[in-house]
């Protein structure tokens, strides 16, 4: 009795179209990504640009000095929210991850007319990403960081 011949696919090996595309579409990915993080980068840059030129002279001129500071509030963590989302892009951290959560829902929560139950569960989740971000994130980079 004969042994029936093992393939790569039984093994777990890799096969050549698997190396092929791991290796080429996977630099695909990494460039497109990269791309699309420059792109969010220059964008959140020229959001800036606008926002000190346009909304921060409307601070004085404006006849609710608390409605443009609002405004300009909402922009600026706008911006912050396209700034961590592009670190996210090219450095694939689960720290950026959570940063951009911490931004999405603070600005959520800066928006006029938000409920003082939308307010509190807003506060909530901030001080449990807040909480994972330092607890849990914090440490295992740092440890990462220390054993290099």
């Amino acid at each position: 009795m004969t042994k029936p011949e093992k393939t790569q696919a039984r093994t777990g090996g890799e096969t050549a179209p698997e190396r092929f595309l791991d290796r080429h579409l996977g630099n695909v990915v990494h460039l497109f990504l990269s791309f699309l993080a420059i792109t969010i980068l220059v964008a959140a840059a020229i959001a800036i640009v606008v926002i000190i030129i346009r909304d921060m002279p409307l601070l004085w001129r404006a006849p609710s000095e608390y409605d443009a500071l609002h405004y300009v509030i909402q922009n600026v963590l706008l911006v912050a929210i396209a700034a961590e989302l592009a670190l996210l892009f090219l450095f694939h951290r689960t720290s950026a991850a959570v940063e951009v959560l911490i931004f999405v829902i603070a600005r959520k929560m800066v928006v006029s007319g938000i409920s003082g139950l939308d307010l509190l569960t807003g506060v909530a989740a901030l001080a449990g990403l807040v909480a994972i971000r330092f607890y849990f994130i914090r440490g295992k980079e740092q440890k990462a960081g220390e054993a290099s």
